[in-house]
């Protein structure tokens, strides 16, 4: 497999572990990229653009990214409390009257932004075509009780999280959450990261589909514990329903399913489109915008939910909005805060090395918070700035 792109003196082991992702773990298409303190040391593709496909990979293809979108999404909420628009500690029924319906009026925006908001779940799931307007949404997450006291406990928004966090940028700056990512986050960083696809750039996207991971002679084979396989397996559990609120499950290579701004599950961006974001929350980019201040990297990485996650099952930790360092989703260090996306996407920004990382595939896994390529390409860069 040729490997294309370049990496910066030092960083050699993230070429390396890039090239055996496609050697030994049936990588199909893929993209990494590396900033260190704002300037970018690592930019590698490969492969094919579509999982099924023949065409080459391009510099600047890009892939739907899952829930990595979830780490976009956090960002539009703290940068708007970060201007002063948000109270992270009102009740989310303040900006969004409706919310307050079915035991809801005590919920906080921090609670939503943590995965403690109880309502990860919807009594009745919205097909791909109701999903996609944000009106259907926001009224039902509205209208849900929630399936535990708001506050009490924590347990993973798998889709929900888009309504919720998307129909309060909406109600506070009066524009859809894809338009305002677009004008207030990515445009100024230079990212290539939507919230809705344009039309104009439908044809830079590959096509994403589901992969087995190679099992090779003397290989490995892990399996999930007794209690997550039955929860994933029990269609009344929370875990299946909280990842069918939306039912069927859509089509992710549809135009439609692209241009709707779902900010829980359908961002789309290249691997230096998701680096670049990172940078730009932790310092500025090649002298550019900064997004996060000092004091909003600290409220992005502060602990707010720890241990059994009601939903997935395992322990996770979960700063505002963020997926941080532990055992579910392993990290850079233990001050790194981002999130993966479920089968393979990961990004993350770590402070105190400066380091901001984008793992982009169209090859989609059974795991869901630690895939293993992304890992592969995490210890090499851990690795890189060992030496």
């Amino acid at each position: 497999m040729d490997v294309n792109g370049t990496v910066a003196e030092g960083f050699e082991p993230v070429r390396e572990a890039f090239a055996a992702n496609f050697a030994l773990l049936g990588e199909r298409g893929a993209a990494v990229a590396v900033y260190r303190d704002g300037r970018k040391v690592v930019d590698l593709w490969g492969g094919t653009r579509d999982v099924d496909g023949t065409a080459p990979w391009e510099h600047g293809t890009a892939q739907v990214v899952r829930s990595a979108t979830k780490g976009v999404a956090a960002a539009a909420l703290l940068l708007l409390h970060q201007r002063g628009e948000l109270d992270l500690d009102a009740p989310v029924g303040t900006y969004w009257p409706e919310y307050k319906a079915a035991g809801k009026e005590r919920t906080l925006v921090r609670h939503l932004l943590a995965h403690r908001a109880g309502v990860p779940v919807l009594d009745r799931p919205l097909t791909p075509e109701e999903a996609a307007d944000p009106d259907l949404g926001a009224a039902a997450v509205a209208a849900q009780a929630p399936v535990w006291e708001p506050g009490a406990d924590h347990g993973y928004h798998a889709q929900t999280y888009s309504w919720l966090t998307g129909e309060l940028v909406r109600r506070i700056t009066g524009r859809p959450v894809g338009a305002w990512v677009a004008e207030e986050m990515a445009a100024p960083v230079g990212a290539d990261l939507w919230l809705g696809l344009p039309a104009a750039e439908q044809a830079r996207v590959g096509r994403v589909g589901p992969v087995e991971a190679p099992q090779t002679a003397g290989a490995l084979r892990t399996r999930p514990k007794r209690s997550v396989s039955e929860a994933y397996a029990d269609p009344d559990s929370l875990t299946r329903r909280a990842f069918a609120a939306i039912s069927p499950l859509p089509d992710e290579n549809a135009p439609s399913y692209r241009a709707a701004a779902l900010p829980a599950s359908n961002g789309i961006a290249t691997a230096d489109g998701l680096a670049r974001f990172y940078a730009s929350l932790i310092g500025e980019v090649d002298g550019g915008t900064r997004l996060f201040t000092p004091r909003t990297i600290e409220l992005a990485r502060a602990e707010q939910s720890a241990g059994p996650d009601r939903i997935l099952v395992v322990g996770t930790r979960f700063g505002l909005g963020y997926m941080l360092h532990g055992s579910a989703s392993p990290l850079l260090s233990p001050g790194s805060f981002g999130h993966p996306g479920r089968g393979g996407a990961l990004a993350f920004a770590d402070p105190e090395t400066g380091i901001a990382f984008g793992y982009v595939t169209n090859g989609f896994r059974k795991s869901v918070t630690a895939d293993p390529r992304a890992q592969a390409l995490v210890r090499a860069v851990r690795t890189a700035l060992a030496q």
